[in-house]
């Protein structure tokens, strides 16, 4: 197993990882910022790393600093956790040329699968199903609308560079596509460096699942179920849920093969996810299409560990260390049902950000019940970083008593200070819509 180990992040999932290595006897190095030095993340490592400044350029996306940091501490390994660098493929490289280990797919796999586009074009050799739409940049907007014109509207306009539900836009028709084109190469430019933009067909009522893969230290590719994460807003999960209850057992099959075979394509290693488009069809079938992948843990991650009995952190580090699996892919077993919901610092209603000093912060327990959080009474969520403040995870024997755990661990969970999204969870597990496990991405704004 790695010896020690410096977390280049924050907040909960730094808490996260370095839990797990505490358990494996790995010793951490926290890095912060100025703005989180009394997280509870800072006091549970080892050893403690400031960055400096808080603007996220400054400390969390500063690849120079934070390879300092690793220097000084004298660690043997880097893990990025999710967003900020972790799918940076140049730092993962500079990782590796620093004599270092990237817990992590290798920068070739992350700059694959990084680009929308060249990634669509992967999957579609591999024999994984994809959208109709470009397989090149679509140049200017005319050649963005003979491409929509081919597909047929409405259509997604999409950041090739984009992520985490940034970059795009639905055009109902060319009026529209004229706008929206514009749009999002000027924000792709400012935000991802490239404004290189993808036509895709858009699907009205959609359901967005993805699949958890693994892959391991010998070189095989595992499935690890999937999980539904269409409760969203501004295109961004709230809620994640595993196994889903759109998928028959066919279909089910057809879509972990399907993210094995995506793996395979680009010789992926560590924890990864392959997300998908399902479009409901009669009779309890339909169609998948590959949306993009993921190369990093998720942010849902815990959901799978409770079905199948896994710490997917301990999976990381045992492949980026080269070692087998601590479980038998053969003989994996999902169990019960879990369900994530995320605890952010943000107006209920509008899903605007609220930031502020935590004056309570009573976290639930119990039976099935997790919190996995980044913050404790008496700190405070700056306006610098993501909302999120702890994830909520619930699970049971099947998915009525999940939905009944959550509905008392929200109940139990007292947040005051912040802005708190918890009472859109108490509306949420009470919506006949959710309940019935019938729904599609267009959940929250029919609530709203």
């Amino acid at each position: 197993m790695i010896e020690s180990l410096l977390v280049a992040n924050r907040g909960e999932i730094a808490r996260r990882i370095i839990r797990t290595a505490r358990r494996l006897g790995v010793r951490t190095v926290a890095v912060h910022s100025d703005a989180d030095a009394d997280l509870p993340f800072v006091a549970e490592a080892d050893e403690a790393v400031s960055l400096g400044a808080a603007a996220p350029a400054q400390s969390y996306r500063n690849p120079e600093a934070i390879l300092a940091a690793a220097k000084t501490a004298n660690v043997a390994a880097i893990h990025p956790g999710y967003g900020f660098l972790s799918e940076n493929a140049a730092f993962a490289r500079n990782v590796a040329d620093a004599g270092l280990i990237w817990v992590g797919p290798d920068a070739t796999a992350i700059e694959a699968m990084g680009d929308k586009i060249n990634a669509r074009n992967l999957m579609a050799a591999a024999g994984v199903p994809v959208a109709p739409g470009t397989a090149d940049p679509a140049a200017d907007v005319e050649a963005a609308l003979t491409a929509a014109a081919g597909i047929g509207y409405p259509v997604m306009v999409k950041a090739a560079a984009g992520g985490g539900g940034m970059g795009m836009a639905v055009a109902a028709d060319e009026a529209a596509l004229r706008t929206e084109y514009d749009k999002v190469r000027a924000f792709a430019e400012r935000m991802f460096g490239d404004g290189s933009v993808l036509i895709e067909r858009y699907f009205p009522r959609v359901r967005h699942i993805e699949v958890q893969i693994l892959g391991l230290a010998d070189g095989r590719v595992v499935a690890l179920g999937e999980r539904e994460c269409s409760v969203q807003r501004r295109n961004q999960k709230l809620v994640e849920e595993s196994p889903s209850p759109a998928l028959t057992p066919v279909i089910r099959q057809r879509l972990l093969d399907a993210a094995v075979r995506a793996g395979e394509a680009v010789g992926y290693r560590n924890a990864g996810t392959v997300e998908c488009l399902f479009v409901p069809g009669e009779g309890g079938e339909g169609e998948f299409f590959f949306l993009e992948m993921n190369t990093r843990l998720q942010v849902e991650h815990p959901v799978t560990e409770c079905v199948y009995g896994l710490d997917l952190v301990e999976e990381q580090l045992r492949v980026a260390a080269g070692l087998a699996p601590g479980f038998d892919p053969e003989a994996l077993t999902p169990r019960g049902h879990a369900i994530e919901l995320r605890i952010n610092a943000e107006d209920p209603k509008r899903f605007f950000p609220g930031p502020g000093v935590i004056r309570t912060w009573v976290e639930p327990a119990g039976a099935g019940v997790r919190v996995d959080s980044g913050y404790a009474e008496g700190n405070t969520v700056t306006p610098h970083y993501d909302s999120l403040m702890a994830k909520l995870i619930v699970s049971g024997a099947d998915r009525a008593e999940a939905v009944e755990r959550a509905r008392a661990a929200v109940a139990a969970f007292e947040v005051a200070g912040p802005k708190c999204n918890l009472p859109f969870f108490a509306e949420l597990l009470e919506n006949d819509e959710f309940l019935s496990g019938d729904y599609d991405t267009g959940i929250v704004g029919r609530m709203r």
